[in-house]
């Protein structure tokens, strides 16, 4: 990764943070309204603020590795509050609803950073995976099995998390379900996928979630 790429990563990582925010916001006035959803916003603005201040201390800027770690906690922000607002059901279906628009978005953004076409196949998708935002964050693994693309995410760093404390794993197969299929037809609009395990499905130790993509006949 030249210097130069690595700016421009770090910029689109910058620009998709704000547009997933602007996602969550979104949903959150079309399921309690625009008032409730400002009041919220006013919250998770000052908890993003602070995050960013904490992680940047004295350096001159963020690293890409900061911002996707901003991401990830602007993630959990908006569903902290739409959970502490309402309840968890509500905070679920927004977040599964953001999924299903930030997903097809970072893919573009990808193919844009990457300079891929809109027809790459699962070659292409298994490249992509790699530039998305938890690719940052999360050890992930891929590989082929025949004629289909099989995505392992290795070690979560949220499940993670609640391994150390505890806590059982984070139910979250109705996001994947969206943000896998939703991505991967943003990649490539001939790539299907089918669900191997996620939470709260078991799971061996090695992995926390797992999916299989392939091309679907006829098109």
């Amino acid at each position: 990764m030249t210097e130069e790429f690595l700016q421009k990563f770090t910029r689109d990582v910058a620009r998709r943070i704000e547009v997933h925010g602007h996602m969550w916001y979104e949903e959150v006035v079309r399921e309690l309204g625009e008032a409730k959803a400002l009041a919220l916003r006013d919250k998770v603005t000052v908890q993003v603020a602070e995050n960013m201040a904490q992680r940047r201390g004295n350096k001159p800027e963020l690293s890409l590795d900061d911002l996707a770690k901003c991401w990830l906690a602007q993630d959990g922000f908006w569903f902290q509050e739409v959970e502490f607002s309402e309840d968890m059901a509500t905070a679920k279906k927004c977040n599964d609803n953001t999924w299903k628009k930030f997903s097809p978005f970072e893919a573009e953004c990808i193919k844009k950073l990457l300079g891929m076409g809109d027809a790459e196949g699962l070659k292409g998708l298994q490249k992509a995976l790699d530039y998305r935002i938890y690719g940052r964050l999360n050890r992930q693994s891929s590989y082929f099995d025949g004629d289909s693309l099989v995505f392992r995410m290795n070690d979560c760093r949220v499940q993670s998390a609640r391994m150390r404390k505890g806590l059982p794993d984070y139910p979250c197969k109705s996001a994947g379900l969206v943000e896998y299929s939703c991505f991967a037809k943003g990649m490539d609009g001939r790539i299907a996928m089918e669900c191997i395990g996620c939470p709260p499905d078991s799971h061996p130790e090695d992995w926390f979630c797992a999916w299989k993509f392939y091309m679907e006949e006829g098109r």
